[in-house]
């Protein structure tokens, strides 16, 4: 079981303060959060992509890259990254250079966002939503696996004879995730190519999540992938926790009825009742946490938003020591009753090993200058 946390990456107003962080402290604030989650011993850190205001998320490859280079054991990944906006020639060829220099601590998440303008900002017609998804992640999956791809289609320009580099670390994509709220095409598509499905789990009810999440799984079988209880299934998740429940309901009720999404609606009481939203003590969150085996089955994957709706980078943090706290209890309570055929979450090295050992898949091409495919002569003797 693969425990972590995400980010949207929003700057928000602090509703007790008044302040607002800049994009720059926002920035370094999601590194040292980054930082903190490897330290308590979490498993995974992932970041959204956005690309409007108030959001600082654009580019996740290069703070992933960033956060990698300070980082030895965190899986980096993201929550999403846009397969639907972003040309998958540039996902294939930035993901595979994250993972090189990650040594593999990669994956990602596609998803198609929720910003509607973002569509027309990046050329593309957001009536075509799902079928941009479609379209584009077969093309990224013949661009990590072929080493050269024809290809053509109906939203972008042809290929022919085109090489993605770098090619993937060890021979091995990095693994992905298909992340969705609401559109059963999306667990479908995670389906059928036998991919992690993760449900965002943050502002539908209970029945919805185990809907979305049943269909994938038993899609999952119905494509020969294995057994139902065998897909990979990730969650996320949303907590503010202090040692007594009652401090962390008086200091969190602000910022939840200020937050940029469910702010100024359903109050703090029923939308804890009602989503997986989890604010008292950290055995609360615990026992909560844990619960959602009984609609999900048992999964692979939990990650929680701790970070959003103005809260301070210290009390960020404060978070994220009482998850630490409680780490080896919600392992241990994931553990437990486990059967042996669930499968653990993919990692690189697992993957590697799936596919018979790592293999160099690099491509040297041909130099359409001299013909040959080794210059390392012709440097010489401009050298001398």
């Amino acid at each position: 079981m693969q425990i972590g946390i995400f980010t949207v990456g929003d700057v928000t107003t602090d509703p007790t303060t008044g302040q607002t962080p800049s994009e720059h402290e926002r920035i370094k604030a999601t590194v040292a959060i980054a930082k903190k989650a490897e330290e308590i011993g979490l498993d995974v850190f992932a970041t959204g992509e956005h690309h409007n205001p108030p959001f600082i998320a654009s580019n996740p490859t290069a703070t992933l890259a960033y956060i990698g280079a300070q980082t030895e054991n965190i899986i980096l990944s993201t929550a999403t990254t846009l397969i639907t906006t972003t040309d998958p020639v540039l996902i294939a060829e930035d993901y595979a250079k994250l993972q090189h220099l990650t040594d593999g601590r990669v994956d990602l998440m596609m998803g198609r966002g929720n910003t509607g303008p973002v569509y027309p900002w990046f050329g593309k017609d957001i009536r075509q939503g799902i079928n941009l998804a479609i379209e584009n992640y077969a093309l990224l999956r013949r661009l990590w696996t072929e080493a050269n791809v024809d290809w053509e289609g109906r939203f972008r320009t042809p290929l022919q004879g085109y090489t993605s580099t770098p090619r993937p670390l060890d021979g091995v994509a990095p693994f992905v995730w298909h992340g969705s709220i609401r559109s059963p095409e999306i667990a479908e598509q995670a389906a059928y190519y036998g991919d992690g499905f993760f449900h965002n789990h943050i502002f539908w009810p209970a029945s919805h999540t185990e809907q979305m999440v049943r269909l994938y799984r038993e899609r999952f079988e119905h494509y020969g992938h294995g057994t139902a209880e065998q897909a990979i299934v990730g969650l996320g998740g949303q907590f503010f926790m202090r040692k007594n429940s009652q401090d962390a309901v008086r200091e969190f009720r602000p910022y939840f009825d200020n937050a940029p999404v469910y702010g100024h609606g359903p109050s703090l009481e029923d939308f804890t009742e009602h989503t997986p939203l989890t604010v008292g003590s950290p055995q609360q969150v615990l026992e909560r946490t844990l619960s959602f085996r009984e609609y999900a089955g048992h999964y692979q994957r939990q990650l929680f938003l701790v970070d959003h709706a103005g809260l301070p980078l210290k009390t960020v943090l404060e978070q994220l020591d009482l998850l630490g706290e409680i780490l080896p209890a919600m392992r241990a309570g994931f553990a437990e009753g486990r059967p042996d055929t669930v499968p653990d979450a993919p990692t690189h090295a697992s993957l590697v090993a799936a596919a018979g050992g790592a293999q160099d898949v690099s491509v040297h091409a041909e130099d359409t200058m001299t013909g040959t495919t080794d210059r390392a002569e012709e440097t010489e003797e401009v050298q001398a």
